[in-house]
């Protein structure tokens, strides 16, 4: 039975956040200027109930598995375990994963220094075709001018988890992104073929479009890709606006991003992750979560304001 739809609100003097019950979904976060009105920095419905049909996974945590998986099967200790599929490609943990269903509001600080929401969903053994009984939990908290999103699972059997946020990024209020800097600690990509699946290569991003190192506007490029994270680095990824002042930095405990910059609404998705399809492939890092163990997938995202200029 489905549960009411609810909304959560914490804030603290520098952010503020609203967190659905449908989806664990970011509904809004707000940035507080010393000067004029407050700055949207995620796409948003107008209303909670929009997020029902919502098919592009708006602000929500995705899973069992975010991103693609092949074949339409697990194989795990030579068990085989059948997936929903559209042409042998499962996306973000089926037709519903993670953000289409009622999570439990475990705990709520809602001001303070240290504001938080914690939300916790039981995903049962063979939902969407997955293996284990899996105990998730996600924590979304505010610490000065910093959003720390807490992925947190554990398993009664052997099974594979992958979790992120999947929030819209917009740091100004201009009608498109092109003019976006975007910065990566990403030395390599993983090559994707036509239907976005991994060939299990990994290649330099060096003299090519994908080439983030130093940061450069966006352009007119559309991405849908998991950058390598170089694992020395202390920030992964930056995206900055000109015209806004605002900068939005991102560390996580993840060996990749999945940078998405959507057509249809211009935004940016910054998907801390693990690679996608990592259980077709050995040489990936593995995905696989067995009992007694914690998945856990931690990311800050850091919100700098120029002081010289006004949202």
């Amino acid at each position: 039975m489905s549960l009411p739809l609810e909304q959560v609100s914490i804030k603290n003097e520098v952010l503020s956040l609203e967190v659905l019950n449908y989806g664990a979904i970011v509904r809004n976060l707000r940035f507080h200027a010393d000067a004029g009105s407050p700055m949207d920095l995620v796409l948003g419905k107008e209303s909670p109930q929009g997020y029902l049909k919502d098919s592009f996974s708006i602000g929500a945590c995705v899973g069992r598995y975010a991103g693609r998986l092949s074949g339409g099967a697990l194989q795990i200790d030579g068990a085989r375990y059948p997936l929903p599929n559209r042409e042998g490609i499962t996306l973000h943990g089926g037709e519903r994963g993670f953000g289409r269903r009622f999570w439990k509001i475990a705990s709520s600080i809602p001001n303070g220094k240290e504001p938080e929401v914690r939300l916790e969903y039981k995903s049962p053994h063979l939902e969407e075709g997955f293996p284990g009984n899996l105990e998730v939990a996600v924590t979304y908290r505010l610490v000065a001018n910093s959003l720390i999103i807490r992925h947190e699972a554990t398993t009664d059997r052997p099974t594979v988890v992958n979790l992120t946020n999947h929030s819209y990024f917009r740091i100004d209020r201009q009608q498109g992104i092109s003019h976006y800097l975007l910065q990566l600690s990403a030395p390599k990509r993983l090559e994707t073929d036509k239907r976005l699946l991994p060939t299990g290569r990994l290649l330099p991003v060096g003299d090519t479009d994908f080439d983030f190192r130093t940061a450069r506007p966006l352009g007119a490029t559309l991405l849908d890709t998991p950058f390598v994270l170089d694992n020395t680095a202390a920030c992964a990824a930056q995206v900055y606006s000109p015209v806004s002042g605002l900068r939005l930095k991102v560390f996580t405990n993840q060996p990749a991003v999945v940078v998405y910059t959507p057509k249809d609404f211009p935004s940016i998705c910054l998907e801390t992750q693990n690679y996608p399809d990592a259980p077709r492939h050995d040489h990936f890092p593995s995905s696989l979560l067995l009992p007694g163990e914690t998945y856990l997938n931690e990311s800050r995202f850091v919100f700098e304001k120029d002081c010289k200029r006004e949202v």
